[in-house]
C-alpha cells in the first residue's frame, strides 16, 4: 500500500522545548521508530512541519545584518533539507541497510491572487509574551498573532496548486525508495509573466499539501500525524467526544480551530474525496493500528455521517 504520512511540528519539536539540533533529533529518532513498524510491505512517503525551523532560521538572519535576511522561500528550502536528512538518517538505521532513503527539495506552485497574501494566519517560529511580540512587530514590520496565552509571528498560508517535482517522487518510489518531500508545504513557487519560477514569501499549510502529494501520487492512504490520538469535538470540555469515523460532508459541518485541527480536518476531507481512499488523523504511536484500520479518525467517503467512539 502506498502511504503518505504527514508528521507534525511535534515530531520534531515539543512545544516550549529548546530549538537544538540535540532535541530535533531525539524527537525524529522516536518519529520513525514509528513509522519504521509499517515499511514492510508498503511504499512510505514522507512530509513534515518546518514552522520553528523556518521562524528561528529567520531570527539568526535577521541578526546579521550586513545583509538583507533570506526571504521564507529560501529559509523553507533549507529546513527541508536539514529535516530531510535527519529523517533520513534516523530512519535509514532502522530499516534494512538496502533499503533506499531520498529527500526531494519540493517546489509547490502558489496563486499571487490568493486571498491569503491579505491575511496572514500561519504561525512560524517561536513563542513570544506580549512585549517582547509587539517589539518585534514593530522593529521587522511581521504580523503577530495570539498563539495561547503567548503570540506568534504569522505568514501567509497560500493553499497549494501543484507540486512541480511529482515526477521523481514518482520515478523514486517505483525503485522502493522511502521519499522525504513537501516539507513544510513544499517551498512556495510561482511563476511569472515570461513563465519562470520564482520563489514567493509565504508558508503553505503542511497538510494541505501533504493531501495534494498523496492526490497526485494516487496514494491510498494518508495519515495526518498529531499529538492527538484522533479528532474531537469540544476538544478540552467536558463533554469532549473522539470522532471515531466520519464522512468528509458531514465532518465539515462541525467546528474545527482554524489555527489547529481545521486545516487537518480539510486536508483529510479533500483527500477522500477527491480520491476514494480514506485519509486518518491520530497519534503518530498509533501508525500500527491506523494502518489497520483501527485508531485515530478515519475520514471516508465510504463512512456513514459521524460516528463517536
Amino acid at each position: 500500500m502506498r502511504i503518505v504520512i504527514a508528521l507534525g511540528g511535534n515530531a520534531l519539536l515539543q512545544r516550549g522545548q529548546p530549538m537544538t539540533a540535540e532535541n530535533q533529533r531525539e524527537n525524529v529518532r522516536q518519529a520513525v521508530a514509528q513509522i519504521a513498524k509499517i515499511h514492510a510491505g508498503n511504499e512510505l512517503v514522507i512530509a513534515h512541519g518546518n514552522g520553528p525551523q523556518v521562524g528561528l532560521l529567520a531570527l539568526q538572519g535577521a541578526a546579521y545584518t550586513e545583509v538583507d535576511a533570506y526571504p521564507l522561500d529560501v529559509l523553507g528550502a533549507q529546513t527541508e533539507g536539514m529535516i530531510g536528512y535527519v529523517i533520513e538518517q534516523e530512519l535509514g538505521n532502522l530499516l534494512p541497510k538496502q533499503v533506499p532513503l531520498a529527500t526531494i527539495l519540493t517546489q509547490v506552485e502558489v496563486d499571487l491572487a490568493d486571498p491569503a497574501f491579505q491575511h496572514p494566519t500561519k504561525p512560524i517560529g517561536p513563542i513570544y509574551e506580549a512585549a517582547q511580540a509587539q517589539q518585534l512587530a514593530a522593529e521587522k514590520g511581521w504580523h503577530i498573532a495570539p498563539d495561547g496565552p503567548h503570540y506568534r509571528r504569522v505568514v501567509p498560508s497560500p493553499r497549494p496548486q501543484r507540486i512541480f517535482e511529482i515526477r521523481p517522487v514518482q520515478w523514486l518510489l517505483q525503485q522502493g525508495t522511502v521519499v522525504i518531500c513537501a516539507g513544510g508545504g513544499g517551498i512556495p513557487t510561482c511563476c511569472d509573466q515570461q513563465g519562470r519560477l520564482r520563489g514567493v514569501e509565504a508558508v503553505i499549510d503542511k497538510d494541505l499539501c501533504s493531501a495534494l502529494l498523496a492526490q497526485q501520487l494516487q496514494a491510498e492512504l494518508l495519515v495526518i500525524a498529531t499529538d492527538v490520538d484522533a479528532a474531537y469535538i469540544d476538544w478540552g470540555q467536558p463533554g469532549s467526544k473522539a470522532i471515531a469515523q466520519a464522512h468528509p460532508e458531514a465532518l465539515r459541518k462541525l467546528p474545527f480551530p482554524a489555527g489547529s485541527m481545521g486545516p487537518k480536518i480539510e486536508a483529510a476531507c479533500e483527500f477522500a474525496e477527491h480520491t476514494g481512499h480514506a485519509a486518518v488523523i491520530g497519534a503518530l504511536q498509533d501508525i500500527e493500528a491506523i494502518v489497520r484500520g483501527q485508531a485515530g479518525t478515519r475520514v471516508s467517503t465510504a463512512a456513514s455521517g459521524i460516528q463517536y467512539r
